[in-house]
This record gives C-alpha cells, structure tokens and sequence, in this order.
C-alpha cells in the first residue's frame, strides 16, 4: 500500500501514483450467455450474438462470460504474466480456449460445500501471450447471489508481480493499522486514568475502528474469502464505516462546540443511517457516508475557525487536504488516506488539549505550593503568635488547667497541619477535626462561643486539605459575635449522579457586604480545587441573611 507512514499518507499516495507501470494489456467489452457448452471457450468462436453487460441468472445455473483481451507487450522469459479476478461464484478460467485455473465447483455448488476465494490469481503459459488479441473465457455459476454476475475486477501484469504487490500492500497497510492501534491503547489507558476527558476516549474508539477497518479491507490479501461471505465482510466494513463516520465530527463538536449541537448530532445520525440501511451498492452507501462526515465536520471546523478556537485552522487545513486525495487515488486508497489526514487533525487537538491541562496543572502546583506556604506562615506569623500567647499567659495565670488545654489544642492544630500539608486530598473527618482544634484555639483567645454542626456529611469522603479550614478562619476573621456572643458554623453535604456538593454556612454578625478583593484564602481554595478536580468544580462565596453561605459543588 501507498500509505507507509502515518504523518504522509498524500505524499506517498502520489509518490506511488507517479511511479506507477504503463499498461500491458487492453480490455474490450465483456459478453455473457447463459448455458454450458464446452466449445464456448475457444478463441475463434464467432460470440456477435452473445449478450452485453451482466446476465440475471437462477441460483447455481451456469453461465459464460467472454472478454476480448489485447497484450500490448509479450513477457519476457522468466516472467510470466499471471490475471486477477474478482468475480462472484465458483468459476473456471479459460485463456484462448486453454483452462488455466479452477476456482471452486462451478454448478455444483447446491451439492457440494463452499469452495474457492472471492480474489483469485492465475497464471497465463507464456506460449499464450505473445503480443496480440486474446480472449479471455470465464465458466461460471452464482448460486448465492445471482444479481451479482459479472467480472467486478479485472488487472493482468506479471504473475509474480501480482502476487508480491499486493502482499507488500497489505504488509504497509497493516504496520499503519498497527500505530493506529497502539495509539487506542495509549489513549484509551490515558482517560482511565482521568475518566472526565471524554474527548479522549472517543479518539481512542475512532482509531481502534480504524484498525479493524484496515484489517477488514486488506485480509483478502491472505485470507481466502468465499464469494458468500463477501457481503458479510461488506457488512462490517459498513457498520465501522458508520462508526467512524459518526465519532469523526462527534469529536470535533466537543472540541468546537456550537449552538444546538445535540439536535444537530442527531439530525446527522440519522441521514447516517439511512444511508447505512440503504439497499444501494456498497461504494455508493460507502461514498455517501463519508462524505456526509466530511461536510459536517467541515462546517463544524470552519464555526471554530469564525470564532477563532484554538487549533481550528490547523484542522481546517487537514480537511482541505483531504479532498484532492479522492480525485488522484482509487476510493480504497483516498479512504484511508484521507481518514488518517483527519485522524492527525484530531490528534492535533487532543495533544493541544492535553498540553493545556498539563501546563493548568503545572501552575495549579505552583500557585498552591505558594498559597499553602502563606497560608502555613498566616498560622505562624509573629501577629498570630504574638495574640496566641498572649492568650495563653492569661490563662495560665488565671485558670491553669484551661491553660494547658489551650496549649495542647495549639499543639494538636499544629500536628494536624504538618500531617496534611504536602496531600493533595485528604479525609473530610480529618478537615473536620482541624476545623474543631481551630474553632477551640479561638475560643480561648476571643472568648466567643463557637460551634461547627454538621448535616449529611459522608465520612468515606476526600476534600482538598485547608480548604474548609479557610472558610471556617475566613468567617471567623470577617464576623462579629451574634447577640448571645456566638458564632454559628453549619457544614451540609448532598451528592447526586452529577455532583457532589458542600454548603459552608456562617451565622453571625458583621457580614451584610461582599467583598470585592479577592484574598488569600479563596485564592488557596480554587488553586486547591484546580489542582485536585481540574476544571470540574464550582465554587461560591455571598452574602446571606443569616451571614454567609460558601457553596463548592465538585462535578462527576
């Protein structure tokens, strides 16, 4: 096959067709006639009367075809010229009325098992073709398809030439099958590791369907296909086909979206299948189908190219590409030249897509090193020490015993920092329990009443450490003390299919105006949220008649 490497299937496809052989041979308008006689095979037999075209014969009945032959150049001596068939039903093939190959049982085939190939080659004695006219006379019968009679394809070259080129075809074919399948593997393994990045896996399935797809049009090469199965192996070229057909432009509507994308989805799933499910021939059906994913997919990339989406114009290109490979090269070729130009595109945006979630990650690790590190030097600054053991020695000196549990629950929040500090997601009992030594240091310096209740909380799950901490210092920092000199905390947790969510509620005093300037804490919460969930997160901070409500939903 012309397609040796994946990056430059065009190239190679008019390399190939460059350096393509001239001709050596002319063919002349087949005839049929239904019957069997023995005498139908010879050279000079007069055929004026004999039918044009294809006939329409009963299951298993015989019939003959004769085909007018000119050799343009006698072979050499050590190289024979061999022909290729592909012809429906169990035939015999005569050359200038010499039998030269058998290929099944032809009218027996109602009594005797299946026998034959779809794609045969045959070699010609050397003595039968000097330069000249010849004919070339074809014993056939169809007994499981009898609207298909006929020679479908005919090509004659060297005997040893066509066996080797369509081996090496296949053998290039399959190495290029075989990157499509390693990258299926490799995407498929990369989203289950994130299972949110759909876009992913859809790449993934289109180059596995292209894999099968390749192997399913090239294993003639090698594996003998009986005329019967052909239509299933038809079958299943269509249904990947539809498939890919399908995922192509899917793909890039995740990549571009635009207005009313889910009817129009479904609008072109349907006009897929009715071409699927058409009684058409299968190049047709075939033709239709794929262009029917060139257009929608052309319209859906130049939307992103209008709205200036990053990597559109690269796509667009590899689109544009496309079209002149189906004009230059036979439709077997432009297929999967022109679906691996588009495949590339693909890749293209999924490795776009992927740098950027890599450099958003990287950046989510610096910003929460950096907020984390200021967040710990918040704890310890020399204002907070400075209160903190001011408290202390009052206490000390006024009611020892509490001063001591003020010390150990310093020691206990100080403990419990170091031990979450360098975790990326951490138990929610674990955030809670910070939140409580918190909420006692607090109390013995401020001598307000704090509590922290909670509703629904699933202890099975993780958060990103600190985060409900800040929350918790944030509504402590910015409040003022109800009229019973207490401050309220509610912590509620609800999950569904779609999300998961946590409502952080503060009852107090001091609160009635939002905050414009984004501080430090919200600033940590988010990088937290980035780096842990990416972009599938939510997070809400406002006012509310009881104080304020903090709301941060995590998407599944």
């Amino acid at each position: 096959m012309c397609l040796r490497s994946l990056p430059c299937p065009l190239f190679l496809l008019l390399l190939v067709a460059s350096c393509s052989q001239s001709p050596v041979f002319e063919q002349y308008e087949t005839v049929s006639r239904i019957g069997d006689q023995q005498e139908w095979a010879a050279k000079d037999l007069d055929d004026r009367d004999w039918e044009k075209g294809k006939p329409i014969v009963a299951g298993g009945q015989i019939y003959w075809f004769r085909t007018p032959i000119a050799i343009l150049k006698a072979p050499g001596p050590l190289h024979p010229y061999g022909i290729q068939l592909d012809v429906y039903g169990e035939y015999e093939v005569f050359w200038d009325g010499v039998l030269i190959g058998k290929n099944g049982n032809p009218g027996q085939e109602a009594v005797l098992p299946p026998e034959g190939k779809m794609w045969a080659t045959f070699s010609i004695p050397t003595h039968l073709t000097e330069a000249g006219q010849h004919v070339l006379a074809i014993r056939s019968s169809l007994y499981h398809f009898p609207d298909h009679s006929g020679i479908w394809g005919l090509k004659m070259d060297h005997y040893d030439d066509l066996l080797k080129d369509r081996l090496i075809e296949s053998s290039y074919m399959h190495l290029f099958a075989g990157a499509f399948l390693i990258a299926s593997f490799y995407f498929l393994l990369l989203f289950l590791s994130d299972k949110k990045e759909y876009a992913t896996l859809i790449f993934s399935i289109s180059c596995f369907l292209f894999f099968i797809l390749i192997l399913a049009e090239f294993s003639k090469a090698y594996m003998p296909i009986h005329y019967s199965m052909h239509i299933v192996r038809l079958r299943i070229i269509g249904s990947l086909m539809l498939g890919i057909s399908f995922l192509i432009p899917f793909y890039f509507s995740m990549q571009f979206p635009f207005p009313k994308r889910k009817l129009l989805l479904t609008l072109f799933a349907g006009v897929l299948l009715f071409f699927f499910l058409s009684r058409y021939v299968f190049e047709l059906t075939a033709n239709n189908m794929v262009l029917s994913m060139w257009l929608f997919s052309f319209g859906i990339v130049v939307f992103g190219v209008y709205k200036r989406m990053k990597g559109a114009r690269l796509v667009l290109l590899t689109l544009l590409l496309s079209v002149p490979i189906g004009f230059v090269t036979p439709f077997n070729k432009s297929l999967f030249a022109g679906f691996s130009l588009i495949l590339l595109g693909m890749f293209y945006l999924l490795s776009l897509r992927i740098k950027e979630q890599r450099l958003a990650y990287e950046t989510s690790l610096v910003q929460s090193t950096r907020l984390r590190l200021e967040l710990l030097k918040k704890n310890i600054q020399p204002h907070f020490l400075m209160n903190t053991l001011t408290s202390l020695i009052d206490w000390v000196e006024e009611a020892p015993k509490k001063g001591v549990l003020f010390i150990e629950a310093l020691a206990k929040e100080f403990d419990l920092f170091n031990q979450i500090e360098n975790k990326t997601l951490i138990p929610i009992a674990q955030e809670i329990a910070l939140c409580r030594t918190h909420l006692e240091i607090m109390e013995y310096r401020k001598e307000i009443n704090y509590s922290l209740q909670e509703e629904g909380i699933d202890l099975k799950e993780k958060i990103p450490p600190g985060i409900l901490h800040t929350l918790l210092e944030n509504g402590i920092t910015h409040s003022l003390p109800l009229e019973d000199n207490s401050i309220r905390f509610t912590l509620s947790f609800e999950a569904n299919s779609d999300y998961k969510c946590y409502t952080f509620l503060t009852f107090a005093a001091g609160l009635g105006k939002e905050t414009k300037k984004e501080g430090t804490g919200l600033k940590y919460i988010k990088a937290r949220l980035t780096e842990s969930y990416h972009g599938q997160w939510d997070f809400t901070s406002e006012p509310a008649d009881h104080g304020w409500r903090n709301t941060i939903k995590i998407y599944s």
